[in-house]
């Protein structure tokens, strides 16, 4: 008896290192497998925030958590901690983000007392105009290397691959906030990609994905043994707890910290970069890379019950979450249980209104005159919420007219130092992984972010060459009375406005923690009108997590909602967040979705 308990607990232990099928068989005690305990304080499905009074890091891993920690100890600023961690989650979290991709941040300076956002993407090759890139497209068509499901830009080669604008991001900020020399703030990354480090369960899963989406997709893309060879040896993905090692991105981040950011835009890397884009007849270009420049912008705001919450402005879906508690606001929410039928109605009304300007208006201001001011006015908000019925799913919205004025896979992380500067910094190569490509002996993949383009010329967001494409990364920031309280972000495509304000509901109109905020069951609405042309069912989906209970499930399908449990936690997003009392303690939580957690000191 007693050898077969010792049997049978090792054969669990295995199982639990292999780690990739534990999420999806976890249930809870209505199911018949052991459920969840209890808590002296607070609710029973989450966990205690954590406290520090000197630093805080919150990032979709624990090693690259504590990478941030050891660099703020060692005297950096919240800004060097966050560029360490960026540069770690690329090594350690690359099915969501790396140097191949695209950067924003948002960062509360104390000094000066101000809010800086910073716009990392980058541009479609120059050289390229809509005209050749529809041609591809159909040559594609016409060999059946692209199926019939795709119905815009393809999500994997060349073709959706826009300049990768994280790097020149890191040291545009980094010139402004950072105290570390670069070599230092890129030294643990390296040491990891050199030394190796255990991959995470999450993370094993994520790359499990990928590899079938690759099969899945293949002929879309030029190359993929640079890819396979890297990540998938043998054919297989790397697994929970497996030592994973990545000495090409080692290599590539020694040259970048050793000689600045131009060796990865006009230098040998971007050389390499464009001799591999050549060899595989891609277009973008060796001029594509020099050109590059990322640009400061500034966040834009609206007040939501008091609070003023941050986001930046398009060419990224961040004023959607700024639409959406505009409209959210002329409804007082608490007169309900946060888990009623009638909250999530609303919220996900909101959602669809905004999502519906989203289509309409969101592109890269430098190519389209967008209504920025007259989205996120009071006015327009009141006369948006008009639009949503009460007691039933409105079968179709379309956008709305404000007035012209002046005006898929990532990672978040945000992190704070002791003197008081806060930094909200999303990344990410777009859709998983990104387009396959990797180029020569580098250790990265190449975005494929271009794929969120418009075919259709009229289109505010259609492609064209030079232009950055609609993005999907949303860091964001809340203020009170001119002080920070909250730096916060979710990835997840166009989970991230919607969870944005499902948090900002949590924590502001039922007063949950930082912590319980993320925790708490989500919903994910998906369908609608597309920034990309393509328009899907106009009710769409709304998937809940196991959470809600079935009664808010049947008053929402009675209401006309299209309702869909999802136990996956996939397409719920990723969230961390760090939050700032008036005594300057700091509060931070992380996403049980994910791998991450949250450290202090």
């Amino acid at each position: 008896m007693k050898q077969c308990s010792i049997a049978g607990i090792l054969l669990a232990l295995s199982f639990t290192f292999a780690g990739v099928t534990m999420a999806s068989e976890a249930g809870s005690a209505d199911s018949g497998v052991l459920g969840g305990g209890g808590r002296p304080v607070g609710e029973n499905y989450s966990r205690s925030p954590v406290y520090g009074a000197n630093g805080m890091a919150a990032t979709a891993h624990p090693l690259a958590s504590q990478v941030a920690l050891d660099v703020l100890k060692a005297g950096g600023s919240a800004l060097d901690g966050a560029i360490a961690a960026n540069a770690a989650l690329g090594l350690m979290e690359p099915t969501g983000n790396g140097i191949g991709g695209d950067i924003f941040l948002v960062i509360w300076d104390p000094d000066s007392k101000q809010l800086y956002g910073y716009n990392g993407s980058g541009r479609s090759p120059m050289g390229r105009s809509l005209e050749q890139l529809q041609q591809k497209i159909q040559a594609m068509r016409d060999s059946g290397k692209l199926p019939d499901d795709v119905k815009g830009i393809p999500p994997l080669g060349s073709l959706p691959v826009t300049v990768p604008g994280t790097v020149d991001g890191w040291f545009a900020t980094h010139a402004r906030f950072g105290k570390l020399p670069m070599t230092e703030v890129l030294a643990p990354a390296i040491r990891y990609a050199n030394d190796g480090f255990p991959v995470s369960p999450v993370i094993a899963y994520y790359f499990q994905r990928n590899q079938a989406a690759f099969q899945r997709r293949e002929s879309q893309v030029e190359e993929l043994d640079n890819a396979r060879k890297l990540w998938f040896p043998d054919g297989v993905a790397p697994a929970a707890g497996e030592i994973f090692r990545n000495p090409d991105l080692g290599r590539t981040l020694a040259a970048i910290g050793e000689q600045g950011r131009d060796v990865f835009y006009k230098g040998e890397l971007a050389k390499t970069m464009a001799a591999y884009m050549e060899r595989i007849g891609a277009d973008l270009s060796y001029e594509d890379l020099a050109a590059h420049e990322g640009e400061w912008v500034q966040p834009g705001s609206v007040n939501y019950r008091g609070y003023d919450v941050f986001e930046l402005p398009p060419n990224g879906q961040g004023f959607a979450a700024l639409q959406m508690l505009n409209i959210l606001e002329n409804v007082d929410l608490a007169q309900w249980p946060r888990g009623s039928a009638e909250v999530f109605h609303y919220m996900v009304e909101a959602k669809r209104l905004a999502f519906e300007d989203v289509a309409r208006y969101y592109a890269d201001p430098a190519f389209a005159e967008l209504p920025l001011a007259g989205l996120l006015s009071k006015g327009y908000g009141k006369a948006r919420f008009a639009l949503i019925d009460a007691d039933k799913a409105t079968a179709a919205f379309g956008p709305g007219e404000p007035m012209l004025e002046s005006d898929g896979d990532t990672t978040y992380l945000t992190v704070a130092d002791k003197n008081g500067m806060m930094v909200s910094l999303i990344q990410s190569n777009y859709r998983g992984m990104g387009s396959g490509l990797v180029p020569d002996g580098l250790g990265f993949m190449l975005q494929d972010r271009g794929e969120l383009f418009s075919l259709d010329p009229a289109h505010p967001n259609a492609y064209e060459p030079g232009k950055r494409p609609f993005h999907t990364i949303i860091p964001a920031f809340v203020m009170k009375d001119g002080k920070p309280v909250m730096s916060f972000g979710l990835m997840g495509g166009s989970m991230q406005p919607q969870g944005h304000v499902q948090v900002l509901v949590n924590i502001i109109d039922y007063g949950m923690n930082v912590q319980e905020a993320g925790d708490a069951a989500r919903f994910n609405h998906d369908g609608g009108r597309q920034p990309t042309g393509i328009h899907h069912d106009p009710l769409g989906t709304l998937y809940v997590e196991p959470g809600v209970a079935q009664q808010t499930i049947g008053e929402l399908e009675a209401m006309g909602h299209k309702v869909q449990v999802d136990a996956s936690g996939v397409r719920f997003g990723g969230y961390q967040a760090i939050m700032v009392s008036p005594s300057g303690v700091y509060a931070g939580a992380t996403e049980m979705r994910k791998d991450g957690t949250v450290v202090a000191w």
